[in-house]
């Protein structure tokens, strides 16, 4: 249990000579455990007869990375020396990385130094009877800065606390909370959050819990990568009624955001020598789960926890899906299972479990080694029989209350126990309720384990607190994900390999650049989903960022650098947790003290110290955080070590698809081969004839909405078809129509790619994944490779054997009449069957075409010839239309010969024949 760090200051009027300490658990390593009435009623500022003149929190958050400030000034109003607290409840997970005060003149700066330094001088302060104590607190997701300072009347006092966190992500959201508790009217109260995301704020949300009159008081100014928060009760404001002199500013100020997503690539960001790599994808099927429920029904359960539990179970079972399997083991002296094996989550076998739970009367000891024991026993024999999928993901969800009591009950034991019979590709999340339970071991056995540990107050909300975290672990997307980077271009990098990923969280990887002349930073994710395997990569600009943070005055320019720290103490002090020896312990210890020092943050191993003078006087005074403080952000279930070696993720373009350096006009009276079929613009065939070495190009005037069939093909089960889009407005009294939009379905393997302008879209059965133009990614889905390269082109193959590009067109977004459009590349070289027709694939059995009485025409520039096709004879154009492989903007121009009337004579039928009702249809008849 982390206890908050307490500072006490004796001032005296005649001698000023002091220390204050702010001690940690240095002489006792007993736990002390407390219930809710042990709790003091808390107040920022404590004393009589005082006056607060003003009373400020700002927080500055960088790219998920907040560093808050708290100011008060003081002054003592009374007749008589009286001590002044200070006090500041902070998250857990931050760490305060700077405190100063200022007493009359006096003042005091922070630095953090290793503990030895603070032990020496707390012992000093005890030998010269100085005061130094502990306060603790059971906050489930705080801690409580205490200072103490005795000074004369009429002394005036500042106080100034910073401390860091970094924003985790639950449920896609960061919430960043400040608890406003100053216990009386301050003239100047005022709150300011400043947040700024380089990639665009999608939403930023404030809300508190200080009654119903201070709600509307809060005013947001959001741009689109900035975002100001203020909230500024008058005097009057803070009134609990119109005559009190008691405040009502008494509660939680939270400040709800998230950030926008271009891609499911993450987001790379570079500054100050560093680097971080965040990761949240979203639009993705989710995983099916295998979940084993273990709950304590002990004695200690009966009543208001059993009650809660129960609740929460049954909300949980009506979320599981079809999809899921589950089954629940329940604990006391005894363990039973609810069945013996796992069962698919349906309808009827949520209900009767629910009946099983709420039969429960808790009753006897607590036996939780043979509980976990027989949860994993059940996962591997479902996995041994093949009832479970092998993407699927499989865990175990322990409720308890209390320590082991029947059975095994050394903690350890139980924790190598689990840990000896736990596969890899199981997880162990435990939940303590109350605090009864030895939540330190909890934490420690999930961790080992893969998963992580949640107090659960145990109160009437402790149903919600069960079914929020069950939320945030009920839908997980992604399993095994690696995070790399360029071996040669960066070191000490955090965590980059991960279990599993969950919607709504977020996975974020750090780390320092190493010098070079490098412009550009590039990462590699590599993970499987539901049906899919992905490898994506991430480019940033080394320099860019931090132009940017230069020009923004409430931003954060060390964040990189402090997060990067941040991560990796966080990483240590769970790596140390879990720890099998007192050597690697030492080793880890040490690493920890030196980055805690080098970035000031004050950890179970460091201790600030503050110094003022007064004539020549050196002033020292010791702060140090709680030696059991561990924050909970980071996993250790990797060690940290520098990144793995790992094949750069570049795109090679197929054969076809590279253009050769083809001339702009016809040489010697021969016709120029693009080698492949394109159909570009509004729409423009070009059908490439190998055996005739020739280009034969033709127009479909159809209308926006028609979907177009390219390539039918039953016997290979395959359709790529295309749907058209209109221009913005007439143009000549004619709208242009472009493919907006291309499927390529495969009814063999269940799998279709459908390419739009603004997303790709993979799909198999009831898994819909979607992927923006954002990020360079090749994905592989059944027997469907899709390479995407960032807003260039998207190639997809099916079995091997059939290929297809489609080149993305950007244009100007106020464009008066043009629209995104794509265009189609397709390789003479696929394999179709003989059953194989469309506007395209019929022509892969290629027609006999003979051309004769070439011609001046009407236009100099543009031949006429006539040509006998598919017993038609046509009068054709000489013409050219644009291969844009080479130079998007420009293009290459093509010689063909143009068919008119929309391909009238060349194509089987009327081009209305190719019209067909779905994306995934094929032909059934010409």
């Amino acid at each position: 249990m982390k206890t908050p760090v307490l500072l006490c200051v004796l001032l005296f009027s005649q001698s000023w000579a002091f220390e204050f300490v702010i001690d940690g658990e240095w002489e006792s390593e007993t736990r002390s455990v407390l219930t809710s009435e042990e709790e003091e009623d808390f107040e920022a500022i404590q004393g009589n007869d005082i006056t607060v003149k003003s009373y400020k929190v700002e927080s500055r958050i960088t790219s998920r990375f907040a560093h808050t400030t708290v100011k008060s000034s003081v002054v003592n109003s009374g007749a008589n020396a009286q001590s002044i607290g200070f006090n500041v409840q902070i998250p857990k997970r931050a760490f305060i990385n700077n405190f100063t005060m200022n007493v009359n003149g006096i003042t005091f700066v922070g630095s953090v130094k290793e503990k030895t330094v603070a032990r020496n001088l707390y012992a000093q302060a005890r030998a010269r009877g100085k005061a130094a104590g502990i306060v603790r607190t059971n906050s489930q997701a705080m801690e409580t800065f205490r200072t103490e300072v005795h000074v004369p009347p009429g002394s005036k006092v500042e106080f100034e606390l910073h401390y860091q966190e970094m924003m985790q992500r639950k449920l896609g959201v960061y919430q960043h909370t400040l608890h406003l508790q100053p216990g009386r009217l301050v003239p100047l109260l005022q709150v300011d959050v400043y947040i700024f995301e380089p990639k665009g704020i999608k939403f930023v949300t404030a809300s508190n819990t200080l009654g119903e009159h201070l709600s509307e008081l809060t005013k947001i100014t959001h741009t689109k990568e900035k975002a100001h928060i203020v909230f500024k009760p008058t005097l009057q404001q803070q009134r609990k009624c119109e005559n009190c002199t008691e405040s009502s500013v008494d509660g939680e100020f939270t400040v709800n955001y998230d950030v926008e997503r271009e891609s499911n690539a993450g987001e790379l960001q570079v500054s100050d020598g560093h680097f971080v790599q965040f990761f949240a994808p979203s639009d993705l099927s989710p995983l099916s789960k295998n979940i084993v429920f273990v709950i304590d029904v002990s004695g200690s359960m009966w009543g208001l926890k059993m009650k809660q539990t129960v609740e929460a179970m049954k909300a949980i079972l009506d979320d599981l899906s079809m999809d899921d399997y589950f089954s629940i083991i329940d604990f006391n002296h005894n363990v039973r299972c609810w069945n013996e094996d796992l069962v698919q989550a349906s309808s009827i076998q949520a209900n009767e479990a629910k009946k099983y739970i709420q039969s429960i009367k808790p009753n006897g000891g607590t036996n939780i080694n043979e509980a976990l024991l027989r949860a994993v026993q059940m996962l591997v024999r479902a996995s041994n029989q093949g009832l479970t999928d092998p993407r699927s993901v499989s865990m175990i969800i322990l409720v308890s209350d209390g320590d082991p009591t029947v059975g095994e009950i050394k903690l350890n034991t139980i924790q190598k126990n689990v840990k000896r019979v736990m596969r890899e590709e199981f997880s162990l999340y435990s939940l303590g309720i109350g605090f009864d339970v030895d939540f330190d071991f909890l934490e420690r056995i999930a961790m080992d384990n893969r998963g992580i540990a949640q107090r659960i107050n145990a109160n009437h909300d402790a149903a919600e607190q069960l079914k929020t975290f069950y939320s945030q672990v009920s839908s997980p997307l992604l399993r095994t994900i690696s995070i790399h980077f360029p071996e040669n271009a960066v070191n000490n990098v955090t965590q980059n390999r991960f279990d599993k990923f969950f919607h709504g969280s977020e996975l974020i990887v750090a780390g320092k650049l190493q010098p070079s002349d490098f412009t550009t930073l590039q990462s590699i994710t590599t993970a499987s989903a539901a049906n899919m395997d992905l490898n994506i990569q991430t480019e940033a600009d080394i320099h860019g960022l931090d132009s940017v943070l230069s020009t923004h005055q409430h931003s954060f320019t060390g964040f990189a650098r402090q997060m990067w720290a941040y991560i990796t103490v966080n990483q240590l002090l769970a790596e140390r947790s879990l720890a099998s020896t007192a050597n690697k312990k030492r080793r880890i210890t040490q690493r920890i003290m030196a980055l805690a020092v080098e970035h000031q943050f004050v950890t179970p191993f460091t201790a600030m110290l503050v110094e003022g003078h007064d004539q020549g006087r050196a002033e020292r005074l010791i702060a140090d955080s709680p030696r059991d403080s561990r924050h909970g952000c980071c996993s250790a279930t990797v060690p940290l070590s520098g990144p793995q070696t790992v094949k750069q993720l570049l795109y090679s373009k197929p054969p076809w698809i590279q253009p050769t350096n083809a001339p702009t006009q016809e040489a010697s009276g021969k016709l120029e081969s693009t080698a492949i079929t394109i159909v570009e613009n509004d729409p423009h065939f070009i059908i490439h004839l190998p055996k005739s070495n020739m280009d034969i190009c033709f127009n479909i005037d159809s209308k926006p909405g028609h979907i177009l069939n390219l390539i039918s093909d039953p016997g290979t089960g395959v359709t790529i078809n295309g749907q058209l889009v209109g221009s913005k407005k007439m143009k000549n009294n004619k709208i242009d129509t472009y493919f907006g939009t291309i499927s390529i379905y495969s009814k063999t393997h269940g799998v279709q790619a459908v390419v739009g302008t603004n997303r790709i879209d993979l799909m198999e059965g009831r898994n819909n994944h979607s992927f923006s133009w954002g990020a360079t990614a090749e994905l592989v889905l059944n027997r469907m490779r899709v390479t995407i390269v960032k807003e260039a082109h998207v190639t997809v193959t099916v079995d091997g054997k059939i290929s297809v590009m489609v080149l993305l067109h950007r244009v100007w977004k106020k464009h008066p009449i043009q629209v995104d459009f794509l265009g189609i590349y397709m390789s003479n070289a696929n394999k179709y069957s003989t059953q194989v027709h469309g506007l395209i694939g019929q022509f892969a059995k290629e027609p006999e075409v003979k051309l004769y009485g070439v011609h001046e025409g009407a236009d100099p520039k543009k031949k006429e010839a006539t040509m006998e096709v598919k017993g038609n004879k046509l009068a054709v154009t000489r013409g050219w239309q644009k291969d844009y492989r080479r130079d998007k903007k420009r293009g290459s121009d093509v010689y063909c010969w143009f068919i008119h009337n929309s391909g009238k004579g060349f194509i089987d039928g009327s081009y209305t024949s190719y019209i067909l009702p779905q994306l995934d249809s094929f032909l059934t008849s010409i």
